[in-house]
């Protein structure tokens, strides 16, 4: 039985191959086989990443990350989905194509990286994106090159203090800067067509958190410092909600206050970062959050 050293957590428990298997799931709850909450074209992404047809989005559940404010807590803490095999996961991706999707998109995927690189075994004819928390082993990114044409990470903390806090990760920040440049490394600088599509690159996404102005110019510094103008693209977002257990976390139970929003704003471009994307306030609004109810996963499920 193989353990399990996929993710920085490295729990190296004995992960069964589905639930109906001997072994012990580890820190993201979920066995080998993919387990899928949801899988259709999604709007809600970037424009240069959902256009005008959409994003094929394959929603995984578990995670190894678990952040207590997540927005995607019924599958990602809850665990809601199904279980499939990767034969069905090639499947689905070639159902999302036939609906139009500009790319697959696979949101959290990072403790099912052994079955993603099994279904892309053969080259989609659209880009494969990789929709994570930024908290991954460079070792597993490694299996994904040439598969994975546009990286799209988190990048949450410059705080270790703030990442064990919301996460339990006190190594985030470590991590993340090394996967980023990682998956940098293999997509090289990014590549839009002529329709503002993005083909290939890197994509870092920064969810402002309440109260942690500092937090997220760190983040912008690292950012400005490391990656010349026209390599990557960053998405500053103002889409935070107390989801999840933020309720229990006082600090963070309460949405942006404008003036956060705007001095972070500015700092980017203080920063002399342009390539990118910036959301207004009313993003934070949970009609954004997708209906997890299995839509698109098995091929015999009624469609609403």
């Amino acid at each position: 039985m193989p353990v399990c050293l996929e993710c920085p957590r490295r729990c190296g428990t004995e992960r069964p191959e589905s639930f109906g298997s001997v072994g012990k799931t580890g820190a993201c709850s979920m066995p080998f086989a993919p387990v899928v909450a949801r899988a259709a074209l999604h709007f809600g992404e970037e424009p240069c990443i959902s256009g005008e047809r959409g994003s094929g989005a394959v929603f995984f559940s578990g995670c190894s990350l678990r952040c207590v404010f997540c927005q995607n807590y019924g599958i990602s803490a809850e665990n809601f989905g199904e279980e499939i095999t990767v034969s069905r996961l090639r499947e689905i991706y070639q159902e999302l194509i036939g609906k139009g999707a500009h790319n697959i998109n696979l949101v959290n995927p990072t403790h099912f990286v052994r079955a993603i690189a099994q279904s892309l075994e053969e080259p989609l004819p659209v880009p494969v994106v990789y929709n994570c928390g930024g908290y991954e082993l460079v070792e597993s990114l490694r299996r994904l090159e040439g598969k994975v044409q546009i990286y799209l990470p988190d990048l949450k903390y410059a705080d270790d203090r703030l990442a064990l806090r919301y996460s339990g990760a006190a190594d985030y920040w470590e991590r993340a800067r090394e996967a980023i440049a990682e998956m940098v490394r293999q997509t090289g600088p990014y590549c839009l067509d002529e329709a503002g599509m993005l083909q290939s690159g890197v994509l870092i996404r920064h969810l402002i958190l309440p109260g942690q102005v500092q937090n997220s110019k760190r983040i912008l510094d690292w950012i400005a410092d490391s990656f010349p103008a026209g390599t990557v693209l960053v998405s500053l977002m103002s889409q935070y909600l107390p989801c999840g257990k933020a309720e229990n976390f006082p600090e963070i139970n309460r949405t942006l206050y404008q003036e956060e929003y705007d001095e972070v704003e500015a700092y980017l471009f203080q920063k002399g970062i342009e390539d990118g994307f910036l959301q207004e306030l009313s993003s934070a609004d949970d009609a954004y959050i997708p209906a997890f109810d299995l839509t698109g996963v098995l091929p015999d499920l009624p469609r609403p």
